[in-house]
This record gives structure tokens, C-alpha cells and sequence, in this order.
């Protein structure tokens, strides 16, 4: 099996996205893997169109799945306690992008919907 195949089965078997250190960390304790190769391989597949980059809150960034027929487009809660960024059901959040592309001159070809608050196990740790 590729290192390209092993980085899209841990981003897909995954149920949230996942920074670039847990991939490489849960590569290598399998098989060995060089940090720079997982880097390059999350690249192309951002390229790719097959991987997305999300904003993992701060200056962190997280890979997903890109959307596509198997796995719909959907909105991201990122807790600011723990930093924890969780899937959000396809659809939970309508945006209405008529009115944007009215009043925006340019091309929009990806949006990325974040909500911020604290999740529930930090709630009830408080």
C-alpha cells in the first residue's frame, strides 16, 4: 500500500479532521514514515482537491476529506477550551450564498462554515 493510500484511509476512517502531527503520528507507529513525506502528501492531495485544509482554531491547521458524492460539504464546532474540532451534520447550518455572490466582483469556489464555543465534556468539567 502507497503512504498516499495509508494518509487518505487514516483521514477518512477518522470522524473528525485531523492535524498533519496525529496523521503522521498514527502512520509511523505502524510503519515508519518521514514527517516531511506526510507533509507533501497532504499538499498533493489538497491540490488534489481530495483532501480539504480547515482552520483548526489559533493558527493550526486540519485535514478532511474533501467534499464530494460520499461525503457532503459540512460545518465544523471547534471548542476553545479543549481545541477539539467536531463534524457538524451536513445541512445543521443553511448559508444562503445568492446574496454574496450578488454583491461580490470576484469567484467564490470553497466555503468553510466554523462555529466557536465550548463542547459539552468542557461544560461539564466547569
Amino acid at each position: 500500500m502507497t503512504n498516499r493510500v495509508r494518509v487518505l484511509e487514516v483521514i477518512g476512517g477518522n470522524s473528525s479532521p485531523l492535524s498533519a502531527q496525529d496523521i503522521y503520528a498514527t502512520l509511523n507507529r505502524s510503519s515508519a514514515i518521514n514527517r516531511v513525506t506526510v507533509y507533501r502528501i497532504l499538499e498533493m492531495l489538497v491540490d488534489k482537491g481530495l483532501v480539504e485544509r480547515l482552520s483548526g482554531g489559533g493558527r493550526s491547521l486540519v485535514y478532511g476529506l474533501a467534499p464530494n458524492e460520499n461525503h457532503p460539504a459540512h460545518p465544523h464546532f471547534h471548542c476553545k477550551s479543549c481545541g477539539a474540532l467536531q463534524c457538524l451534520q451536513p445541512g445543521s447550518l443553511k448559508v444562503d450564498l445568492r446574496g454574496i455572490e450578488r454583491s461580490f466582483a470576484g469567484e467564490i469556489q470553497s466555503v468553510e462554515i466554523r462555529v466557536d464555543g465550548i463542547c459539552k465534556n468542557c461544560l461539564k468539567k466547569a
